[in-house]
């Protein structure tokens, strides 16, 4: 998902397909694969993005809360008006070497902690805000996203701190696999955005099964404290008539609509490993704007969206478009079900990633400027660059 997301200026400008923030990064499944450098060099096809002028670097304070001034100036589209999330209590720091578990909804991974621009600035807060920082970016600075974001983590997701450097802490998440690291999926997050505080202990666990659920007071108002993203899986510890109470990674004790979520053991599969489910999770973010480096019902790119679906429903996958390429069970493309995942290449490097809906479909999130969609296979731009299919299910 590294070296060609640049291509998504050219995709803008020419219609064309390009790579999207979950494609290649200089692997080549045909002679194998071979881990990438953050620095890899794109391919001779891609386009830089437009040349606007940088964005001076940011610096969180772990402890910085958003002011009334930061209340978003509108709400992006298909987006209800809501609340402005509050504080969680705060977080114990974490160390270098040990584990730690994301307290805000969503947690950038960036490659560095230079890399967040000003524009940046709310999605390093605790509360992270994540719609105000999605609605002020332009395309311009959703292009710039490219080298500087490379994946996500949700609130309550276990990550490990590897390093450390002034307010900041690299981590790996075990959840995504990576060639990067045998670890798990690195970055750079703020550490106030972490806590080293293990979470509740509990026999069961809620994971949310809808593109995005608030989670509320555990009280008779149930105001809104925090929306979270499908995906996110909090140890529920107890139920009261329509909701269902869950622990934040903090310790407070949150509650959730019912409907909003799925209640299993910890670590089994919150929805079935169904193909016909897996598309269905796949379809429900249909709009979606795309999010370079996205992991959430948030934003998608497009290895975020597959990798996403498919841990939801009990399969862990690599994170980036080329290391699912080289992974699962080939299936030609005559023999194509639904939940497969397809490939596009340019000079055999793997870009792209769309999951196989069925009826000669297939959903996508394709690229910075566009949203998920669900187009026909055989679409002239995708289909010559198609490069194979994987298969992950039985």
């Amino acid at each position: 998902m590294r070296s060609f997301r640049t291509i998504a200026a050219l995709l803008l400008t020419a219609g064309v397909l390009g790579a999207c923030a979950g494609g290649g990064s200089g692997a080549q499944p045909t002679t194998g694969w071979s881990a990438p450098s953050h620095s890899s060099t794109p391919s001779p096809s891609s386009t830089p993005s437009p040349s606007s002028t940088p964005s001076p670097s940011f610096t969180p304070s772990p402890s910085f809360i958003p002011s009334p001034s930061s209340t978003p100036s509108r709400t992006p589209t298909g987006a209800a008006t809501s609340p402005i999330p509050t504080a969680l209590p705060t977080p114990v720091e974490p160390q270098v070497g040990s584990a730690a578990w994301v307290t805000v909804s969503v947690a950038t991974l960036w490659r560095s902690p230079s890399s967040p621009r000003v524009v940046d600035q709310p999605a390093l807060r605790n509360p992270a805000a994540i719609r105000q920082w999605l609605s002020a970016m332009t395309l311009s600075d959703r292009l710039g996203l490219s080298g500087r974001a490379d994946t996500q983590a949700l609130l309550g997701e276990r990550v490990v701190v590897t390093a450390r450097s002034g307010l900041w802490v690299k981590v790996v998440v075990p959840d995504q696999p990576t060639p990067l690291d045998t670890r798990g999926y690195p970055g750079w997050v703020p550490v106030g955005q972490l806590t080293a505080t293990p979470p509740a202990a509990s026999s069961l666990s809620a994971t949310v099964t809808t593109a995005t659920a608030w989670l509320r007071t555990d009280d008779g108002s149930a105001s809104a404290v925090v929306e979270v993203s499908f995906g996110t899986r909090l140890p529920r510890v107890g139920a009261s008539g329509t909701w269902v109470r869950v622990a934040a990674p903090s310790g407070r004790v949150l509650r959730v609509a019912a409907d909003q979520v799925s209640i299993t053991a910890p670590g089994a599969p919150a929805l079935p490993s169904i193909p016909s489910d897996l598309v269905r999770s796949a379809t429900m973010f249909t709009g979606l704007a795309y999010l370079w480096a996205g992991t959430s019902g948030f934003g998608l790119d497009c290895s975020g969206l597959t990798s996403l679906v498919y841990r939801v429903h009990g399969l862990t996958i690599p994170r980036d478009a080329d290391a699912q390429a080289a992974r699962g069970t080939p299936v030609a493309a005559t023999a194509l079900r639904p939940g497969d995942l397809l490939f596009y290449a340019s000079d055999g490097y793997v870009h792209h990633v769309s999951m196989y809906a069925g009826s000669g479909l297939m959903v996508q999130s394709p690229h910075t400027g566009a949203s998920v969609e669900t187009i026909p296979v055989s679409t002239a731009a995708y289909a010559q660059e198609y490069f194979g299919a994987r298969r992950y299910l039985g």
